[in-house]
């Protein structure tokens, strides 16, 4: 029997600060299911302390205090993985892949924390060979899992809809050129030949970003906001937390939304969780 499942993801900001913020608040009535962490910042035993009654998987960054990815559930995964590509990729705290048997159907859900990057220095090289692994993971996974969803704060606005100030970033790491193209090839036409932002030539992967599919050629939703100035207040943010699913999971998608706090200081986390249903189960 189908139901719909509730799958939402979003960047915490540090688990235990969200937590003391009013996460646990906002859990009490989103009813969701299954929830994908990033920057949880947070030993094993920490992150259980903060989420108290959830089945928990995660990924600790090698340093103390930073990165970090979990996923949160109601039900327990039936196997886990942590590694994301070869040595030396820097992917410890950024990639965990948890599979789930839903009402006899398999779901693959991955958390991912992809590098901010800082153009000209080891950052930006780090968020390359990132973005190169997980161009290499993505077809194997949906070869594997045609029910898969990769979510998390990919820290890159693909289009000029998803960032408000594009023009002012288009040399800055998360709306360069070459950083698009990889979602141009993460999101085109499978096995077609893909042109990408950067001029670069590729072949299409064929996932789907679940929220431009929902909302359409719209500016945003954006799921991120500077803490400078009045960035929140003015809406002035950046769409970089994304649902990304292989088309056979994005055809059961039952409801998409982003949740913005209503006011700045009721925020939980600098970033707005993302939530949707799929309709799931055999």
């Amino acid at each position: 029997m189908s139901r719909q499942v509730r799958i939402a993801s979003v960047n915490v900001n540090g688990i235990r600060a969200a937590v003391r913020n009013g996460m646990l608040e906002w859990l009490e009535t989103a009813e969701v299911d299954i929830m994908a962490l990033q920057e949880v910042r947070a030993t094993a035993d920490e992150l259980a302390s903060a989420l108290p009654g959830w089945e928990l998987v995660g990924d600790e960054a090698l340093a103390k205090g930073r990165a970090g990815v979990a996923v949160a559930s109601r039900l327990p995964s039936v196997e886990v993985r942590k590694v994301l590509g070869p040595e030396p990729l820097d992917s410890a705290g950024r990639w965990i892949e948890a599979d789930f048997d839903i009402d006899g159907e398999r779901v693959v859900i991955v958390s991912a924390y992809v590098h901010s990057g800082e153009v000209g220095t080891p950052k930006q090289d780090a968020k390359w060979a990132f973005l190169d692994a997980m161009e290499q993971r993505m077809p194997q996974l949906q070869a594997s899992a045609p029910l898969a969803l990769i979510m998390g704060d990919l820290n890159v606005g693909h289009r000029e809809l998803d960032i408000r100030n594009w023009k002012g970033n288009v040399k800055r790491a998360g709306f360069l050129p070459r950083e698009r193209a990889y979602f141009d090839r993460f999101l085109g036409e499978a096995g077609a030949p893909v042109t990408g932002a950067d001029g670069s030539s590729g072949t299409g992967l064929g996932w789907v970003d679940v929220g431009r599919r929902f909302h359409g050629d719209i500016d945003g939703p954006y799921t991120w906001w500077s803490s400078r100035g009045k960035a929140f207040d003015n809406d002035t943010g950046w769409r970089i937390d994304y649902h990304l699913a292989t088309p056979a999971l994005a055809e059961r998608v039952a409801g998409y939304r982003v949740v913005r706090a209503p006011s700045w200081d009721t925020r939980w986390s600098d970033h707005a969780p993302v939530v949707a249903e799929y309709t799931l189960g055999s």
